[in-house]
Formats: structure tokens, sequence, C-alpha cells
């Protein structure tokens, strides 16, 4: 009893203790302190906060520099396609062709039409996509296409990668190339297996199969794990070489693919190939830079189709995992609507803009709109995985205080992490008054980390922040997203509101 007795009054004594040195000046003291340690000499910190409910500015520094954002841009890309395209549009992908005649059979060509899903064959909805298809196909009693399967991307036009992407992550899976016709994410799966003897090929093995690239192999079993895989930017072959240990387990690395489209022609044709339906021709693929064919389309039909779930859920998974394909994907959506609008538009800009382009065309009306001036954001691309990319933390938090002002508030908090709960922030903040209580987008590169989004502090009041975290080499054993995270959780901490 009176070991409780004196933790009781040990709780009393510190109460008024703890309240006074979390109100607002205490805060921003805590926050400074922070920043002003050694271990942060070389690095730059870029810092806003403001109150949803009064609109003031509880914290700045350096809010109105320029940083690199990394994925925290996705942020814009959301705003774009929540105030420009509707959130419950399904994207379709397409069969199209001339109407079956005689025993079935189509002239050809029958045309495979992407327009622009970025999660066909991924989503639990379009897993079995390719047999969909081909059995809207049977039934409706096509038997023969005369012709080739040409798998047309040509509804995005433009480079199949964003503004300001390193040659250097071209390879990985997270860095796959946007195409209005992709399938699984654009990426796959190489596995490597050691041989049973040292000095033996290791096996490479790729999922799908029909993704499997040209290969220069020269990966070994042996004694070190020193494998290394290249492949030059525009070019199928990738090179694979140095060594596995042997009797190690398999090593799986997720590669971007060379040519979704052309993955997913042949996805096709094998499919109708199990359905008993036969194509003369080969499988070809039609993409930019050349010119949108109306001609292969004219008087065709929909003979099959299968749909995106709504834009809403692809933006949602994009942000909760930070997925860079679809928002990079929405990006070019939105461009397709901006540059369709623009058709009668004395003032839209002329010559020719890729859709992407049309897409960031769209976003700069939208953040003028706003009140966030060009020179404040610096945005080129869907996802944030340029280095091009700057912007200050003032205008991502006017951006944040737009959504939340916006009819899609609630929407938008749905659809970013949720600290200590799911998405890039399941494993972060766990344990403090920050889980299951910041919303907010992460963002990561080398040298930089960076958080935006929304939290409620210990007195109920509503905050939008951004920390932007540039140039930092965190000692070894630390993480630059525990030096973030530990900002939002003072924002969390505070119990005085500053109204």
């Amino acid at each position: 009893m009176k070991f409780l007795r004196l933790i009781s009054l040990l709780a009393l004594a510190l109460a008024p203790l703890h309240a006074a040195a979390m109100d607002l000046p205490a805060t921003r003291a805590a926050i400074d302190a922070r920043l002003a340690q050694s271990r942060f000499a070389a690095a730059r910190w870029g810092i806003a906060v403001v109150s949803l409910d009064s609109g003031r500015t509880l914290y700045a520094h350096d809010a109105d520099k320029l940083f690199l954002p990394a994925s925290t841009a996705k942020l814009y890309t959301a705003a774009l396609v929540l105030n420009g395209l509707d959130a419950s549009y399904r994207i379709p992908t397409r069969v199209l062709g001339s109407a079956p005649g005689k025993r079935g059979r189509v002239q050809g060509p029958l045309v495979l039409y992407g327009m622009g899903d970025p999660s066909l064959g991924a989503d639990p909805s379009t897993a079995d996509w390719a047999d969909a298809l081909a059995d809207q196909l049977a039934a409706r009693g096509v038997r023969r296409v005369q012709g080739d399967l040409v798998a047309d991307a040509s509804y995005f036009a433009g480079p199949a990668i964003g503004d300001g992407w390193e040659a250097t992550d071209l390879l990985a899976g997270f860095a796959a190339p946007a195409s209005a016709l992709s399938v699984y994410e654009n990426q796959l799966r190489l596995t490597v297996t050691p041989a049973a003897r040292t000095g033996e090929p290791a096996q490479l093995a790729f999922d799908p199969p029909a993704a499997a690239m040209l290969l220069d192999d020269r990966l070994l079993t042996g004694t070190t794990d020193d494998i290394h895989l290249y492949r030059a930017p525009g070019s199928k072959l990738l090179h694979a070489f140095g060594s596995i240990p042997a009797q190690s387990p398999p090593r799986s690395f997720r590669l971007a693919m060379a040519d979704p489209a052309q993955v997913a022609g042949q996805l096709l044709l094998q499919s109708l190939q199990r359905h008993g339906i036969t194509v003369d021709g080969e499988v070809r693929v039609r993409r930019w830079p050349q010119q949108q064919d109306t001609a292969l389309r004219a008087g065709t039909t929909v003979l099959a189709q299968v749909q995106s779930p709504p834009l809403a859920t692809l933006l949602r998974e994009g942000l909760k995992r930070s997925q860079n394909l679809y928002l990079q994907n929405l990006l070019q959506l939105a461009g397709t609507r901006a540059h369709a609008a623009a058709t009668d538009d004395p003032l839209a800009p002329s010559g020719f803009l890729g859709t992407a382009d049309w897409g960031i065309h769209a976003l700069r009306q939208l953040l003028d709109r706003i009140g966030i001036p060009p020179s404040a954001s610096l945005v080129g691309e869907g996802t944030g995985l340029s280095r091009r990319d700057l912007t200050t933390p003032n205008a991502l938090v006017r951006l944040l205080a737009f959504l939340a002002n916006g009819p899609d508030a609630g929407r938008v908090r749905d659809m970013l992490p949720v600290a200590g709960v799911d998405g890039t922030l399941a494993s972060r903040m766990r344990g403090t008054p920050a889980a299951g209580n910041v919303h907010a987008k992460t963002g990561s590169m080398t040298y930089v980390n960076c958080l935006a989004g929304y939290v409620t502090s210990a007195a109920g009041e509503h905050l939008a922040f951004a920390i932007l975290l540039n140039d930092y080499v965190p000692p070894e054993g630390s993480s630059a997203s525990a030096e973030v995270d530990a900002i939002a959780v003072l924002l969390a901490e505070m119990d005085e509101r500053s109204l």
C-alpha cells in the first residue's frame, strides 16, 4: 500500500511539470533543441506546423526554403486526382476487334488496349484478368484471330519513366516504368538458387516466365554472397555476375519489367490458347513515340473488358504502400483529362506535351487556386522519386490544410499510412501518443527522410505538419526516420491548446 501511495504522490507531483513542459513554447523549445544537436550540423531541417482549428502557424523552421520531399510529393498527385478526376471511376482494359464472323473468325488484328490501370493482375479483382478476357471472347464465339494480337499502350504519350528518375534506379521494382498497359505492377521476381557444388552456375528463374529478360548469366555458386545485377537503361539484356554461397537459401529480387505491354500481350496470348482460340499472327506492341493508330481501332468493337478498382481505392493503395507506379499512372490519367479539356482553351500550352506533362500542367493550375506559388513547389512527376522535385514545408502544409478543409477530408486521412498501424508507418512510433494518431505520408531516399500529414495533439488540437530532413547521414545504429518521428511524437504529446 505504501508503494502504491508513493507512486500516486509522485504522479501528482510530476503532473503539473509535465503539463507545463508540453505547452506550445515548451514544444517549440524541445524541437529547437533536437535540431541543434551536433549530429545534424551538416544536415538541413525544414519544418512547418499549422493548427487546422485556428489556421495559426505553431512552428516553422526554414519553412519557406526548398527541400527534396521524396515520396511526400505523392500528396500533390493525390490532391490532383481528388480534385480533377471521378474517385469512383474504374479504369478499363479492353480487347478490341471486329465482330466474329463465320465459325468464330475475327478479321485481325485483335487489340489489347490499356487505358492506364496500374493494378491489372495485382489487385484481387483482376488477378485472373487474362482468363477473364479470354472467357468473354470465347462466350462471344471467337475461335480464331486472322491477324496479330496488338498490345496497345499508346493511350499515354511520353517517356515511360518520370522526369528526373535516376538511371541507377531503373532496374529496381520501385522504379518500374509507367505504362497505359501495365501488368503485375510492372515488376517481376528474379530468384537466384545456388547449385549443389561450388563453381557451378547458379540457377536463375523469372516469375512470371513471360517477363523473362534476355540474360547474360555469369553468376556462379561460390563461398561469398556477391550477387550483381545490371541492365543498361533502355536495354532488355540483364547482366548477372558474381557469386552466391553454396547451400545458402535462394535469394529473390524485385526488378522492373523491361516491356510491360509485351508481357501483357504474351500473357493474353497464352490464355487465348488455353481457351482454344487460335491467333494466326504474333504479338506486336504499340507505344509512344509511335503515333496513336486510330486506324488500328477504327471499326472495332469492345469484345471483352476488365475494370480496375475505383480510383479512390487505387490512390489509397498507392499512398499506403508508397507505390510509385500507381501515382505515376494516376498523374497521367489526370493528364489525359487535362489535355482533352484544353482542346478549346486559347491559353492552353502549345506544341507537344506528354501525358505526364499535361498532368503537371493541371497540378500547377490547382496549386495556383490553392495559393501555392510556383517557386514553392517544383514537382515534375507523380511519385517523388526524382531529385528534381522540390517543395517548401509551408507549401506542403498549405496543401494539407486545403485537403483537410475539402469534401474529401475524411477520405484523405483514411488513405494515408497510420503510425504503428498500417502502410509505410506500420512499424513506426509504436507505444507513443503518435500511434494510431499520426496519419501521414512518408518519404525516403538516400540522405532524405520526410513525413507530412496530420496529428491530433494531446489537448485535442488538429494539426497539419511537414517535417523534411535533407542531407543527413545518420550515425551507425540509428535511423533518419526515427529522428523525423521524434518530432511528430512531440506534436502528439502537446497537451495544451495553442488557441
